[in-house]
Protein backbone atom coordinates (compact mmCIF):
# COMPACT_ATOMS: atom_id res chain seq x y z
CA UNK A 1 0.00 0.00 0.00
CA UNK A 2 1.07 3.70 -0.59
CA UNK A 3 1.61 6.58 1.45
CA UNK A 4 -0.87 7.96 -0.22
CA UNK A 5 -3.35 5.16 0.16
CA UNK A 6 -2.74 4.51 4.33
CA UNK A 7 -3.18 8.23 4.68
CA UNK A 8 -6.59 8.31 3.29
CA UNK A 9 -7.25 4.69 5.22
CA UNK A 10 -6.42 7.11 8.26
CA UNK A 11 -8.09 9.94 6.96
CA UNK A 12 -11.37 7.79 6.65
CA UNK A 13 -11.16 6.14 9.88
CA UNK A 14 -10.61 9.58 11.79
CA UNK A 15 -14.04 10.85 10.24
CA UNK A 16 -15.32 7.55 11.29
CA UNK A 17 -14.60 7.70 14.95
CA UNK A 18 -15.24 11.43 14.50
CA UNK A 19 -18.36 10.92 14.01
CA UNK A 20 -19.07 8.45 16.60
CA UNK A 21 -17.71 10.91 19.09
CA UNK A 22 -20.26 13.71 17.53
CA UNK A 23 -17.89 15.88 15.90
CA UNK A 24 -16.48 16.30 12.68
CA UNK A 25 -13.04 15.01 10.80
CA UNK A 26 -11.84 18.67 10.87
CA UNK A 27 -12.20 18.70 14.56
CA UNK A 28 -9.31 16.42 14.83
CA UNK A 29 -5.44 17.11 14.21
CA UNK A 30 -3.85 14.38 12.04
CA UNK A 31 0.14 14.72 13.18
CA UNK A 32 1.63 12.10 11.07
CA UNK A 33 5.26 10.73 13.17
CA UNK A 34 8.24 10.77 10.84
CA UNK A 35 10.60 9.25 13.50
CA UNK A 36 13.45 7.05 11.60
CA UNK A 37 12.56 8.32 7.66
CA UNK A 38 13.83 10.24 5.63
CA UNK A 39 13.10 13.57 3.79
CA UNK A 40 12.03 12.25 0.64
CA UNK A 41 9.62 9.94 2.34
CA UNK A 42 8.01 12.26 4.66
CA UNK A 43 8.01 15.47 1.68
CA UNK A 44 6.15 12.44 -0.48
CA UNK A 45 3.58 12.60 2.95
CA UNK A 46 3.28 16.36 2.67
CA UNK A 47 2.56 16.09 -0.91
CA UNK A 48 -0.89 14.34 -0.33
CA UNK A 49 -1.90 16.90 1.99
CA UNK A 50 -0.08 16.34 5.64
CA UNK A 51 0.22 19.50 7.49
CA UNK A 52 1.65 18.30 10.82
CA UNK A 53 4.24 15.93 11.12
CA UNK A 54 5.94 14.61 14.93
CA UNK A 55 9.42 13.81 15.73
CA UNK A 56 10.02 12.28 19.04
CA UNK A 57 13.76 13.68 19.37
CA UNK A 58 15.05 17.56 18.92
CA UNK A 59 18.34 16.28 17.29
CA UNK A 60 15.61 15.00 14.15
CA UNK A 61 14.19 18.02 14.21
CA UNK A 62 16.93 19.62 13.29
CA UNK A 63 18.86 17.21 10.88
CA UNK A 64 15.40 17.30 9.04
CA UNK A 65 13.96 20.69 9.25
CA UNK A 66 16.11 22.44 6.01
CA UNK A 67 14.99 19.41 4.02
CA UNK A 68 11.55 19.48 4.51
CA UNK A 69 8.63 21.28 2.81
CA UNK A 70 6.67 23.28 4.89
CA UNK A 71 4.49 21.98 7.65
CA UNK A 72 3.77 22.36 11.14
CA UNK A 73 6.60 20.61 13.32
CA UNK A 74 5.69 19.28 16.89
CA UNK A 75 7.84 17.66 19.23
CA UNK A 76 5.98 14.97 20.97
CA UNK A 77 8.87 12.91 22.89
CA UNK A 78 10.53 13.63 25.88
CA UNK A 79 12.52 16.86 25.74
CA UNK A 80 15.48 17.84 27.85
CA UNK A 81 16.12 21.21 28.92
CA UNK A 82 19.86 21.60 27.56
CA UNK A 83 18.03 20.61 24.08
CA UNK A 84 15.01 23.56 23.95
CA UNK A 85 17.51 25.72 22.59
CA UNK A 86 18.04 23.87 18.75
CA UNK A 87 14.18 23.74 17.83
CA UNK A 88 12.48 26.79 19.85
CA UNK A 89 12.55 28.63 16.61
CA UNK A 90 11.32 25.57 14.56
CA UNK A 91 8.32 24.00 16.20
CA UNK A 92 4.45 25.00 16.25
CA UNK A 93 3.92 22.63 20.01
CA UNK A 94 5.80 21.01 22.22
CA UNK A 95 3.46 17.88 23.92
CA UNK A 96 6.04 16.76 26.26
CA UNK A 97 6.35 19.29 29.25
CA UNK A 98 6.46 17.49 32.28
CA UNK A 99 8.69 19.80 34.77
CA UNK A 100 8.29 23.47 36.41
CA UNK A 101 12.16 23.33 34.69
CA UNK A 102 11.73 22.56 31.14
CA UNK A 103 8.54 24.95 31.47
CA UNK A 104 10.67 27.53 32.56
CA UNK A 105 13.51 27.38 30.13
CA UNK A 106 11.11 27.18 27.25
CA UNK A 107 10.11 30.17 28.72
CA UNK A 108 12.83 31.79 29.10
CA UNK A 109 14.14 30.85 25.20
CA UNK A 110 10.67 32.07 23.93
CA UNK A 111 10.85 35.37 25.53
CA UNK A 112 14.60 35.68 24.25
CA UNK A 113 13.16 34.78 20.66
CA UNK A 114 10.32 37.07 20.99
CA UNK A 115 7.69 34.60 20.29
CA UNK A 116 4.89 32.84 22.14
CA UNK A 117 5.54 28.98 22.61
CA UNK A 118 2.17 26.51 22.44
CA UNK A 119 2.91 23.51 25.36
CA UNK A 120 0.84 20.55 26.31
CA UNK A 121 1.35 19.03 29.64
CA UNK A 122 2.29 15.08 29.31
CA UNK A 123 0.31 13.53 32.45
CA UNK A 124 1.66 9.60 32.71
CA UNK A 125 -2.17 8.85 33.21
CA UNK A 126 -1.03 5.01 33.35
CA UNK A 127 1.43 5.50 36.29
CA UNK A 128 4.12 3.35 35.07
CA UNK A 129 7.44 3.96 35.51
CA UNK A 130 9.05 3.44 32.65
CA UNK A 131 7.19 6.40 31.57
CA UNK A 132 7.63 10.05 31.20
CA UNK A 133 4.67 12.61 32.31
CA UNK A 134 3.44 13.78 35.64
CA UNK A 135 1.29 12.15 37.98
CA UNK A 136 -2.60 13.83 37.79
CA UNK A 137 -2.28 15.26 40.87
CA UNK A 138 0.61 17.54 39.92
CA UNK A 139 -1.09 18.98 37.20
CA UNK A 140 -2.70 21.94 39.37
CA UNK A 141 0.88 23.48 40.38
CA UNK A 142 2.36 23.45 36.51
CA UNK A 143 -0.81 24.90 35.24
CA UNK A 144 -0.52 27.32 38.72
CA UNK A 145 3.33 28.17 37.20
CA UNK A 146 2.32 28.79 33.80
CA UNK A 147 1.20 31.89 34.67
CA UNK A 148 4.17 33.19 35.79
CA UNK A 149 5.57 32.30 32.08
CA UNK A 150 4.67 35.38 29.83
CA UNK A 151 6.09 33.42 26.69
CA UNK A 152 4.06 30.33 26.34
CA UNK A 153 0.98 28.85 26.53
CA UNK A 154 -0.15 25.66 28.00
CA UNK A 155 -2.79 24.80 25.10
CA UNK A 156 -3.93 20.94 26.58
CA UNK A 157 -2.80 17.72 27.77
CA UNK A 158 -0.56 14.86 25.81
CA UNK A 159 -0.82 10.93 27.17
CA UNK A 160 1.50 8.30 25.99
CA UNK A 161 -0.82 4.98 26.61
CA UNK A 162 0.86 1.79 27.63
CA UNK A 163 1.15 -0.76 25.75
CA UNK A 164 -1.37 -3.63 25.90
CA UNK A 165 -1.44 -7.51 24.55
CA UNK A 166 -3.85 -8.43 21.87
CA UNK A 167 -7.59 -7.74 22.37
CA UNK A 168 -7.14 -5.46 25.46
CA UNK A 169 -7.96 -2.01 24.89
CA UNK A 170 -6.49 1.55 26.50
CA UNK A 171 -10.23 3.13 25.95
CA UNK A 172 -10.04 3.61 30.40
CA UNK A 173 -6.67 5.42 30.88
CA UNK A 174 -8.25 7.54 27.36
CA UNK A 175 -11.79 8.28 29.28
CA UNK A 176 -9.46 9.54 32.58
CA UNK A 177 -7.25 11.88 30.64
CA UNK A 178 -10.51 12.80 28.81
CA UNK A 179 -11.90 13.60 32.56
CA UNK A 180 -8.97 15.93 33.55
CA UNK A 181 -8.63 17.92 30.42
CA UNK A 182 -12.09 18.24 30.79
CA UNK A 183 -12.24 19.58 34.52
CA UNK A 184 -9.32 21.44 33.91
CA UNK A 185 -10.84 23.33 30.53
CA UNK A 186 -13.31 25.04 33.09
CA UNK A 187 -10.65 26.23 35.63
CA UNK A 188 -9.32 29.96 34.67
CA UNK A 189 -5.50 29.85 34.56
CA UNK A 190 -3.13 32.52 33.16
CA UNK A 191 -1.45 31.35 30.09
CA UNK A 192 -3.53 28.29 29.95
CA UNK A 193 -6.31 27.46 26.99
CA UNK A 194 -7.26 23.64 26.86
CA UNK A 195 -7.59 23.80 23.22
CA UNK A 196 -5.68 20.20 22.17
CA UNK A 197 -5.81 16.75 23.75
CA UNK A 198 -3.01 14.74 21.93
CA UNK A 199 -3.24 11.03 22.55
CA UNK A 200 -3.61 7.72 20.78
CA UNK A 201 -1.32 6.20 18.08
CA UNK A 202 -1.11 4.23 15.35
CA UNK A 203 -3.12 1.11 17.54
CA UNK A 204 -5.14 2.83 19.32
CA UNK A 205 -6.37 6.32 17.05
CA UNK A 206 -9.71 5.23 16.69
CA UNK A 207 -10.10 4.59 20.50
CA UNK A 208 -8.86 7.49 21.39
CA UNK A 209 -11.15 9.92 19.55
CA UNK A 210 -14.02 8.36 20.28
CA UNK A 211 -12.84 8.71 23.98
CA UNK A 212 -12.41 12.48 23.27
CA UNK A 213 -8.93 13.12 22.09
CA UNK A 214 -8.37 15.83 19.13
CA UNK A 215 -5.09 15.32 18.45
CA UNK A 216 -3.64 11.82 17.35
CA UNK A 217 -0.19 10.91 16.56
CA UNK A 218 0.34 8.43 13.84
CA UNK A 219 3.47 6.69 12.49
CA UNK A 220 3.42 2.95 11.11
CA UNK A 221 -0.29 3.57 9.94
CA UNK A 222 0.77 6.47 7.42
CA UNK A 223 4.61 5.15 6.96
CA UNK A 224 4.60 1.41 7.49
CA UNK A 225 6.52 -0.50 10.17
CA UNK A 226 9.63 1.06 11.62
CA UNK A 227 13.80 0.68 10.45
CA UNK A 228 14.48 0.72 14.42
CA UNK A 229 17.67 0.20 13.26
CA UNK A 230 17.63 3.98 12.68
CA UNK A 231 17.36 5.18 16.04
CA UNK A 232 20.61 3.41 17.20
Amino acid sequence: MSISERICEVREKIASAAEKSGRRAEDITFVAVTKTHEADIINEAVDCGITDIGENRAQEIVRKYPDIKPVNWHLIGHLQTNKVKYIIDKVKLIHSVDSIKLMDEINRLSEKADKITEVLIQINISGEETKFGIKPEELDMLLDHAGLCGSIRVSGLMTVAPKLDTGMSNRLHFANIYRIYIDNRSKKYDNVCMKYLSMGMSGDYEDAICEGANLVRIGSAVFGQRDYTKTK
